[in-house]
């Protein structure tokens, strides 16, 4: 029969054959005038699929599925699932074609008004990227929505001086004072800090390294070590098995904790971030001499655009290109020059 009851279920049960094809599942009510219209209607849209080619109604519940199991590699997979798990208020309940500009604009209205359009746009980018995927990929829906992303500069250089590091890491408990110099010293970003693994410390060779699969562009980044890093490792040798870096013999999650932004505010600093110390590095680096081409592999950068925007902070290695043409103006007299 195609409605049913189960032993292990208050709920009606259907069970359909389209094209030698069954389909059994519950119909999620126990009654039976609602059960029927649900196994009728279902029946209808397994037809016209079967015998028309029209495309199931997909949800966006299943697009989140499918996208965090083939993304599941991704360096910002656990990130990806934070912002999905935000958007679910405005699109757990929706099929992909309902997610309309109407929808859209209310997730970048709510999102703007607790964050940057920066973070907006990060969310927005996300779910403009499923719809695409669902579109091009899986063949789900014939058409995605436009979505505008709003305009921003890609480039922050937001650093500290030495002596506003020497401020902060003095306002710091020790153990993310630690951390902090570290990073400093290796320009690494803060989850390869706080997940940097004994195993990744070679004391001997003064290196470190950290896995492609822990690095944004899923490249191993070698990590050599100058005499500030390597004491800082030393100090934490013997407090964890595994882990370099913890707090009361745990590992350390996170960073960016509520001692940090009072550290920060203590410091008399504004508009910084975790990951501007990486900035920090980068601008030091450059002021030092570091040519691009090294600060690119230091840093793990993919390419050297993003390196680019540091040249400007080491303009003396242009002064010997500068200096060539004297030679062309030898014997010139502008002063006698009529």
């Amino acid at each position: 029969m195609s409605l049913f009851k189960r032993k292990d279920s208050s709920f009606w049960w259907l069970k359909i054959t389209v094209s030698g094809r069954t389909i059994q599942r519950s119909t999620g009510t126990d009654d039976k005038i609602k059960a029927q219209e649900y196994h009728d209607t279902l029946k209808a849209q397994l037809w016209q699929q079967e015998r028309l080619g029209v495309k199931p109604d997909r949800t966006w519940r299943e697009a989140v599925v499918r996208w965090t199991n083939e993304t599941s590699d991704k360096a910002t997979h656990k990130e990806d699932i934070r912002k999905l798990a935000w958007m679910h208020q405005f699109l757990g309940d929706l099929t992909l074609d309902a997610v309309n500009q109407e929808v859209i604009e209310r997730v970048r209205a709510a999102k703007l008004k607790e964050a940057t359009k920066s973070t907006t746009n990060r969310y927005l980018a996300l779910l403009r990227a499923i719809l695409i995927r669902a579109r091009d990929e899986w063949e789900w829906i014939e058409k995605a929505p436009k979505i505008r992303l709003f305009k921003e500069s890609n480039i922050r250089e937001r650093s500290l001086t030495a002596e506003q590091v020497n401020l902060l890491l003095s306002e710091l408990p020790l153990h993310q004072r630690e951390t902090v110099l570290f990073a400093l010293c290796t320009g690494l970003r803060q989850q390869n800090v706080l997940q940097l693994e004994w195993a990744q410390v070679n004391f001997e060779l003064k290196h470190a390294w950290v896995r492609a699969t822990h690095s944004k562009n899923r490249r191993p980044i070698a990590v050599p070590l100058n005499e500030t890093a390597i004491n800082v490792l030393k100090r934490q040798v013997g407090k964890h098995e595994t882990r370099v870096f913890t707090y009361a013999g745990k590992p350390l999650c996170t960073a960016n904790t509520r001692a940090w932004r009072a550290a920060l505010k203590r410091a008399g600093i504004t508009d910084f971030r975790w990951h501007d110390l990486r900035h920090t590095w980068a601008t030091w680096q450059r002021q030092a001499g570091t040519p691009t081409h090294e600060l690119q592999r230091l840093g793990g950068w993919r390419s050297g655009v993003m390196v680019e925007r540091y040249a400007h902070l080491a303009p003396d290695h242009l002064a010997n290109a500068a200096n060539r043409l004297d030679s062309k103006f030898e014997g010139y007299d502008l002063a006698t020059m009529g």
